[in-house]
């Protein structure tokens, strides 16, 4: 089954549904961030692929994602030392775009709840 156009404008729309986010630029490039904390963004580094998408997450789920989907999830080694993840978006779908999102937003808001203990 082939998957839906994914593009920047289907993360807008996702993100418009989740508490606190608010999108900004990072590094000149569209992203998503919640209460200003990056939570995603267009990857720039010159590194990641064309139209890839740096979502940030736990380093144990970053591992297990690109171990069991590679063609979806990768690494390149500017990335590698962040708790993140790159995202091929021609290669997911939008349900899988939207749970990334939701656990990346759960993942962020969990260390700003920290900051602020």
């Amino acid at each position: 089954m082939p998957k839906s156009r994914v593009t920047f404008d289907t993360v807008r729309k996702i993100a418009e549904t989740l508490p606190d986010a608010e999108f900004a630029s990072t590094y000149g490039s569209p992203s998503i961030k919640v209460k200003g904390a990056l939570m995603a963004c267009i990857a720039v580094n010159k590194a990641a692929e064309p139209n890839s998408l740096m979502v940030r997450m736990d380093f144990d789920q970053r591992d297990a994602m690109i171990e069991e989907a590679p063609e979806k999830y990768y690494l390149k080694d500017h990335y590698a030392p962040y708790p993140s993840v790159l995202v091929r978006l021609s290669q997911v779908s939008e349900d899988e775009l939207r749970d990334l999102l939701n656990a990346s937003w759960r993942f962020v808001t969990s260390k700003t709840k920290r900051k602020k203990k």
